[in-house]
């Protein structure tokens, strides 16, 4: 049996899955036996397709059960992908296997491996989600640890994070087209001459070029 905000793995396919409870199986998270939930004062109960919870429950501590289930499935998140980076390092046919123990489609367990790959464990943040890391695994290193310190720091969430990065790069776009490159076919002569006078004007043929345009508009 499994208490949520505990680990556990059962052996069997072609790797070690995340236990599902049978029916029978029920997962008591009793208050009086869970260090990290004293506060509740109520037991409750997980079933593969059920959970049962007391009536009576407090919005506080109903409030932390969510918390705790949703941390849960975000860890679930990372523990697929290391599993399949595992299958991809260690076996072959890793996908094919994969969905037949998951039931997931290919992209989706392509994404789980793809973002665990990117973040080693040590560069994980215990604070933020899956989510926010997938958001920025195509960046580079730098710019990865860069916005989910960011993140980590203002308590960004995944929305707000990809918001920030949208501007970023919308800014970057805005400033590239800034930047027009201008190309002229100019006779020798003619070129000296705009030199000549440019020179005159104590300025670069660029900055003298640009000057008389202006000047002219």
């Amino acid at each position: 049996m499994v208490a949520f905000g505990q680990t556990a793995s059962k052996a069997g396919g072609c790797g070690a899955t995340p236990v599902k409870p049978t029916a029978g199986d029920a997962t008591p998270v009793d208050s009086r036996k869970s260090g990290h939930g004293s506060h509740l004062g109520l037991e409750v109960s997980a079933q593969r397709t059920r959970l049962q919870i007391p009536q009576d429950l407090s919005l506080e501590a109903w409030c932390r059960l969510g918390g705790r289930i949703l941390a849960v499935c975000d860890s679930s998140a990372w523990w697929i992908g290391d599993w399949l980076v595992f299958g991809q390092n260690q076996y072959g046919d890793r996908y094919r296997r994969a969905m037949e123990e998951t039931k997931l489609d290919y992209q989706t367990l392509r994404n789980y491996a793809w973002v665990a790959r990117k973040f080693e464990p040590s560069r994980r943040r215990d604070s933020l989600t899956f989510q926010h890391h997938m958001e920025v695994a195509a960046l580079s290193e730098a710019e990865q640890d860069h916005w989910l310190d960011f993140a980590v720091r203002l308590n960004w969430s995944r929305n707000e994070l990809r918001k920030q990065i949208r501007a970023s790069i919308s800014g970057e776009e805005d400033d590239l087209r800034r930047q027009v490159q201008l190309s002229l076919q100019l006779d020798e002569l003619r070129l000296e001459r705009w030199r000549q006078a440019a020179r005159g004007s104590n300025l670069t043929l660029t900055d003298w070029i640009l000057f008389v345009v202006d000047e002219a508009v």
